[in-house]
Formats: C-alpha cells, structure tokens, sequence
C-alpha cells in the first residue's frame, strides 16, 4: 500500500527556514518519482520540484529556485525539501507526491500526502 507522509510544517518568520520530509512507503524513490506541490490560498496547485532519477538532478520551478532544496534518503525511503529565505507568499500547504514521471504537473502523480501546513508571518 503506497502512502506517503509529510511533516515539518510550521509558523516561521520570513527570512526564516524550514525543512519539510516526505517518508514513502510501499514503493522504492529508486524507481519512482517524488513531486513537491503546494497550495496556497486562492491559488491553484503549483508544482515546485521533483528529482531527476537519470542523474540525480533536482529540477525547481522559478519561484523557488535559488531559496528551496530538494534532496533524498534512498535509505530511509525520504525526501526533504529544504526551504531558506521564506517569504510570506510562501504560506501554503505542502505535498508531496508520487509518479511514474517527473513533472511541475498534477497529472503523473497518483499518489498523494495529506499536507503540511507552512504559515510564513511575522
């Protein structure tokens, strides 16, 4: 049965950083995909990162780039999102996925986390 579990969320200041962990189980990161998503107030779901399973690569969305990390425990079958100089537009629900195929999409995820909660404030 895959499940997916995330955790880390919080209230944090700007500037501020959290790091956000996705535990899988029943399937390998080795042969599937994890997708990072978030959902923020009045806006659609938007896709953040995903890692490349070819090379290892991380592939982030330009909203995040430069500020947010993705990275993997083979090991422990976890994802992280590491997530630096947060600002307030940051504020969303956080989720990971999995798929068959890397993408900033929904649609080649079929599984999914139930959230976590990051509240970005002074």
């Amino acid at each position: 049965q895959v499940q997916l579990v995330e955790s880390g969320g919080g209230l944090v200041q700007p500037g501020g950083s959290l790091t956000l962990s996705c535990a899988a189980s029943g399937f390998s990161l080795d042969y599937y995909y994890i997708g990072w998503f978030r959902l923020a107030p009045g806006k659609e779901r938007e896709g953040l990162s995903f890692i490349v399973r070819g090379d290892g690569s991380a592939r982030l969305a330009d909203s995040v780039k430069g500020r947010f990390t993705v990275s993997r425990d083979n090991a422990r079958n976890t994802e992280y999102l590491r997530m630096n100089n947060l600002k307030p537009e940051d504020t969303a629900v956080y989720y990971c996925a999995e798929g068959s195929i890397g993408s900033f999409s929904q649609g080649p995820y079929d599984y999914w986390g139930q959230g976590t909660r990051v509240t970005v404030s002074s």
